[in-house]
């Protein structure tokens, strides 16, 4: 490549033959069609090497496309383009009157990118962001569209497919009426006597932070929506000044708190829309486990805190409501996420991780796609009941492996792609 490409947090640089960035669809088409291998780079918010196309492929960013929003207000959706990011989607449906059911706590990160590794925002009601997916349109191998809606028997591979498909040029998202939210923070939860199913339903989305130096939370975000109950939170003090999820730092940044009601875009992130971080001294992991397993999960962590808190910066429990994306880590299962954001320190994080990995082994955790992790290939894929469906829709859709790379072939194995000729 002609420049270095790094993904956000710096720990990973991209070693494809050349980085492009087509201005029109018609050029993307002849792109991918020339092209032997390709992975889209996305907003680079991925902790791993899931968009690394290898030293023979093109890294492909989706940045110079024309920022499709196009808001049909009587259906009540949006057809978005696949280079947009969340923040810039949120304002132009927030001024039709309208908004997405939820969103993620950083709002700088690409709708496509986060669907296609199962990201998502936090609630007990509420999916991961691919939820909202109606439809998918996608550029194939042979520089062809696609489109797949729900009610084809292949949506169910479509959306969450970690690139292995195609590139999204396009999603169309539900959409609902437009409602406020007020962000109310506490401090000092106790782990002993936690009854997290309670705490995790007292809001519309609910943030539980620790840093695993003592027992319990350090902070609770509840995100209420005005239209709901204003819940009771007996179990902690109300914070007096605002916070930051990371202690030590400055909440200059963050979503407004003290229950001062604002746009939903405006309080389901932790984090402003107009604070655009350029890179993040970091690393992160995540795992969905089944709901039920909460307690059980966190009080495993608890017993290894010692070993975690020393290159932890902080870590959030969130839930999220199942979904029928078949490589989603929240498929099939209502789920509890922990999440983990790390120092920036490969070295010391990885023994760490892999003792996370191990006490949380019992309770079948999926690793988000786009963190580090170190679940080895094999479990990994025993935790996909659909998986032998999604490799069939991944052979039918790109025979030779076109849209794959070493990270994809190790997670869904390298067999049912055919050799390139």
């Amino acid at each position: 490549m002609t420049e270095t490409v790094t993904n956000w947090a710096g720990n990973i640089t991209y070693t494809a033959k050349e980085l492009q960035r087509p201005h029109s669809l018609d050029a993307l088409r002849s792109l991918v069609a020339g092209s032997a291998r390709v992975r889209v780079l996305g907003s680079g918010h991925s902790f791993n090497e899931i968009a690394e196309p290898g030293g023979d492929g093109v890294l492909l960013s989706l940045d110079a496309l024309p920022p499709q929003v196009e808001v049909d207000s009587t259906a009540r959706t949006v057809r978005v383009g696949g280079g947009v990011r969340y923040a810039e989607l949120a304002r132009r449906v927030h001024g039709h009157g309208l908004a997405l059911p939820n969103m993620a706590s950083l709002p700088h990160i690409s709708v496509a990118g986060s669907v296609a590794t199962g990201t998502h925002g936090s609630g007990v009601a509420n999916g991961p962001l691919a939820s909202a997916v109606r439809e998918v349109e996608l550029v194939v191998a042979d520089g062809s569209t696609v489109t797949i809606g729900r009610g084809d028997p292949r949506f169910g591979g479509a959306v969450t497919s970690l690139g292995a498909l195609g590139v999204v040029t396009a999603l169309t998202l539900d959409l609902e009426p437009s409602f406020d939210v007020e962000q109310h923070v506490f401090t000092e939860l106790p782990l002993d006597g936690l009854d997290h199913e309670t705490v995790a339903a007292t809001a519309y989305s609910v943030s539980l932070f620790t840093d695993w130096r003592a027992p319990g939370f350090r902070q609770v975000w509840l995100k209420r929506r005005t239209d709901q109950p204003l819940p009771g939170f007996p179990w902690a003090t109300p914070a007096t000044e605002k916070m930051h999820p990371v202690p030590g730092m400055s909440a200059v940044h963050c979503t407004e708190q003290f229950g001062v009601p604002g746009p939903w875009h405006e309080r389901l992130p932790h984090f402003r829309a107009e604070f655009t971080p350029s890179s993040g001294a970091e690393l992160q992991s995540e795992y969905l486990m089944p709901r039920p397993h909460a307690l059980d999960a966190l009080r495993a962590l608890d017993a290894i805190r010692t070993t975690v808190a020393p290159v932890l910066q902080i870590c959030e429990v969130r839930t999220i409501a199942a979904d029928e994306q078949w490589l989603s880590p929240a498929y099939g299962r209502d789920s509890v996420a922990v999440h983990f954001t790390w120092v920036e320190d490969t070295a010391a994080v990885l023994p760490v991780v892999r003792r996370v990995e191990e006490a949380l082994d019992a309770f079948q955790a999926r690793p988000h796609w786009g963190k580090v992790f170190t679940v080895p290939a094999a479990v990994l894929r025993e935790r996909y009941p659909r998986l032998g469906d999604f490799r069939a829709l991944a052979g039918e859709l790109d025979p030779a492996g076109k849209f794959t790379n070493a990270f994809v072939r190790d997670a869904l194995g390298a067999d049912f792609i055919k050799p390139l000729s």
